[in-house]
């Protein structure tokens, strides 16, 4: 058992040691940080570590990151500064943070390293739909990179509610209740790259729900990107016994009991651990003022320490070792200013690209 093996009222009991607040200092710093590298003449590539001296919320956000890497896998942080911030400040603010974190990884076909979380009127359940730009209830799932940080400006007007599960929890729930299906999840199925595949890449991944390495279980699930997976030539359908454990599955990690529900605050900075905890959000309606509207912004991170990663994960991550950047989406625009950034970033962090 380890402490990312959690259940719903564990978590919620334990939340001194997963929440974490930014005093008044720590804001100061935080909004001083911003104002002295706030740069118009600059996009997110241009922006440097250096630029970003988070003072005294430095010792708050690493120990935040750190529970998330070696803890409960999931880490709230609260007090990050938002008022009289615009949209855009707020997500260089988010960058900023990032940048002393890891090397921040592409998230879709556009090829982009930071998503407004918000409803754009997309369609979720179609081949090429992605939930974080649409206001309906996602599945459990994992993101495509080692952490996923998600800073809150606005919250919805009614809904919107995050939702996390502990992975190992839900396995040794499955060996417990349903050990004949159990197996069946170590075995790789396919998932849709939803149409946002690179030149080099094919439409769908073979890739196992769990694995091993080093005595650790690492999990990846996306129910939508599986469904889509089984429309697409060439993808071998789903064995009977292999769907009734993955439908059994998804089953068990929506049990109340597994999985915990919070609220996202304006100021708050939830971050996850992609290997031991799925998350997932309730449907939201929203406010009819635009500035009022859900909006989130997400990160995804390759941290310099991270675990090493299954063999299997390769096909997805390409690298699995430690202190490698590795992870993401990388689309179809991943230019020279991006392989650049990453490049510096990685070299800031003491990292190897793949």
């Amino acid at each position: 058992m380890t402490a990312a093996s959690w259940n719903a009222a564990e978590l919620e009991a334990d939340r001194k040691h997963w929440t974490f607040t930014l005093d008044e200092h720590a804001r100061r710093d935080l909004a001083a940080a911003l104002k002295k590298a706030r740069d118009p003449a600059k996009t997110l590539f241009d922006y440097r570590r250096e630029d970003f001296d988070l003072g005294a919320a430095l010792p708050v956000i690493t120990a935040a990151f750190e529970e998330v890497k070696r803890g409960r896998g999931v880490a709230l942080i609260k007090g990050m500064p938002r008022e009289g911030l615009s949209e855009k400040d707020f997500e260089l603010l988010s960058w900023g943070i990032g940048l002393h974190m890891g090397v921040g990884r592409p998230q879709g076909k556009e090829s982009h390293y930071i998503s407004a979380v918000r409803d754009a009127g997309n369609t979720y359940r179609t081949g090429t739909g992605r939930g974080y730009n649409t206001s309906a209830e996602l599945d459990f799932h994992t993101d495509s990179a080692d952490m996923v940080a998600l800073s809150c400006y606005n919250k919805a007007k009614a809904g919107g509610m995050s939702i996390t599960t502990s992975t190992p929890a839900a396995y040794a729930r499955m060996q417990a209740e349903f050990p004949k299906l159990a197996g069946w999840l170590l075995r790789p199925v396919h998932f849709s790259r939803q149409g946002e595949q690179a030149a080099d890449e094919a439409p769908s991944y073979p890739h196992p729900i769990f694995d091993e390495r080093d005595g650790k279980l690492f999990s990846k699930w996306n129910w939508n990107r599986v469904t889509s997976a089984q429309k697409l030539e060439g993808v071998p359908k789903i064995a009977a016994p292999h769907q009734e454990a993955l439908d059994t599955f998804d089953k068990v990690v929506r049990r109340p009991d597994l999985a915990h529900t919070m609220w996202l605050e304006p100021g708050d900075l939830q971050v996850i651990n992609s290997h031991v905890t799925l998350h997932s959000r309730t449907d939201f309606i929203d406010h009819d003022d635009p500035a009022q509207k859900r909006l989130l912004f997400r990160l995804w991170l390759a941290p310099p320490d991270g675990d090493r990663l299954p063999e299997s994960w390769r096909v997805l991550y390409k690298e699995v070792e430690r202190g490698t950047v590795r992870g993401g989406i990388t689309g179809q625009h991943h230019d020279e200013s991006r392989k650049a950034f990453e490049r510096r970033q990685a070299q800031a962090l003491g990292m190897r690209l793949p």
